[in-house]
């Protein structure tokens, strides 16, 4: 493969994925999630929870893709919010288990339809058809990451630029 002596930003797949990351993030968190005290992240995790129910911290911070040092602090402010409970887990004492509290299942069932409506605004002009390849591109290319991320050990280091 020839080496590259240029790049054309607008044409590089990681700053077009995070440019639509952060707006729909900026926006979404201004707009529907400040007023109830909530970041994105809290919001993946009561997320998380409304579509899978109770979840072991552990399995909570993979599910969300959020550190697990992080995660506990935000478990923590999910907790004082009133939408979140914890406690240890039944099968060990070391386990954390999350759950959504009613107040949080509430707030997330109001919150849901307008997540969706902030999708429906990002992918206007896109079949359905077109939008199912996209979702399903993006999961691929963070599988291969993930992957890549795995194997990094067994490749040489990169010069950093």
């Amino acid at each position: 493969m020839p080496v590259r002596r240029s790049l054309t930003l607008s044409d590089y797949l990681p700053y077009l994925v995070n440019r639509v990351g952060t707006i729909l993030a900026d926006q979404f968190g201004a707009e529907t999630l400040a007023p109830h005290g909530l970041s994105i992240a809290m919001w993946r995790v009561l997320a998380v929870l409304a579509a899978k129910g109770r979840q072991r911290q552990i399995d909570l911070a993979d599910l969300t893709s959020i550190d697990t040092s992080t995660l506990s602090r935000i478990v923590t402010r999910l907790v004082r919010l009133g939408v979140a409970t914890r406690s240890r887990s039944a099968s060990s004492n070391r386990e954390v288990v999350v759950a959504l509290s009613p107040n949080g299942s509430a707030m997330v069932a109001r919150l849901i339809p307008l997540a969706y409506d902030i999708e429906a605004d990002a992918s206007a002009g896109l079949s359905s058809e077109e939008l199912a390849v996209v979702k399903r591109c993006l999961r691929r290319m963070y599988s291969n990451m993930r992957s890549r991320n795995a194997a990094a050990g067994a490749r040489p280091k990169r010069i950093a630029v």
